[in-house]
């Protein structure tokens, strides 16, 4: 059994971004040198998300449009009173999700013809990390 373990980082200019990470991902399997296992792509923050969808601009704003229909920005959350102001941004992360776990077959993510790894970020413009960490033979 092989472990690996790698960090991806990024500090993006806007509160709210999509990052296609899966050639990030793909990269740190290779490294691995896991042929068959399992990769999870976590991020390590409460207001960012990882998830595996369609990489198409349109589906992309959509997501965004339905995020902010369902936990618009700057309503009266009762986390606000804790002088933080990113209440909306904790939502959005629950609804698209913690982490992601992927196949590794022949090395490489197991993924269907359309499917890529996002990052999304909804209070950025700081450091943040993802963990990626593949486990196999």
């Amino acid at each position: 059994m092989k472990t690996h373990t790698e960090y991806l980082w990024f500090n993006t200019p806007r509160r709210t971004d999509f990052v296609n990470i899966t050639d990030q991902v793909e990269a740190a399997v290779r490294k691995s040198g896991v042929k068959d296992g399992l990769v999870l792509v976590n991020p390590m923050h409460i207001t960012a998300a990882v998830y595996v969808n369609d990489a198409e601009s349109g589906l992309i704003e959509d997501f965004q449009s339905w995020l902010d229909k369902l936990a618009p920005r700057g309503l009266g959350y009762k986390h606000h009173r804790t002088g933080e102001d990113n209440a909306d941004a904790h939502l959005k992360r629950q609804l698209m999700g913690h982490q992601v776990t992927m196949a590794i077959t022949d090395a490489r993510l197991d993924l269907g013809p359309w499917e890529q790894v996002y990052y999304a970020e909804f209070d950025g413009q700081r450091k943040k990390r993802v963990l990626v960490k593949v486990i196999g033979v």
